[in-house]
């Protein structure tokens, strides 16, 4: 039995219990063959002291649906996957709302793996660029 998009989405976000994805109210809301969409609110808690939308955070959000991403195109039964690099290009400012963090392959390889992450407003405004590269280790 095949699970709705519905259901695969709710047992995605399930596993973000007790995580930072959790803390950051981070939740993956579409997915697709080849990308993930996650989206993060921009409030006080991830705000500089400013009151802008905080670099860092973003970068959470990246790092988080870039993984997410990696870890469901490969058979966890044998393997795990752990961040090497992410890089953020930081091109707009934002203090409320909603950002989009949309992470496509580049590179989907058996070890190694490069995402694209685009992090849009709601208003499809771009905020960041980020690209992320993944590892697939083989559990012991």
């Amino acid at each position: 039995m095949q699970l709705s998009k519905e259901d695969m989405l709710a047992r995605a976000n399930a596993a973000s219990k007790n995580t930072l994805m959790e803390t950051l109210s981070i939740e993956i809301v579409d997915f697709g063959d080849d990308f993930l969409v996650a989206r993060m609110p921009v409030t006080s808690k991830v705000h500089q002291p400013d009151g802008v939308l905080h670099g860092g955070a973003t970068a959470a959000l990246a790092e988080s649906v870039g993984s997410f991403a990696s870890h469901i195109f490969i058979d966890t039964e044998k393997f795990f996957i752990r961040g090497l690099e992410i890089t953020a290009n930081h091109l707009k400012s934002i203090s409320e709302g909603y950002i989009y963090a949309k992470a496509t392959f580049l590179h989907k390889g058996r070890t190694t793996q490069l995402l694209d992450i685009r992090v849009t407003d709601d208003d499809e405004n771009l905020i960041s660029i980020c690209r992320l590269s993944t590892i697939s280790l083989p559990k012991k």
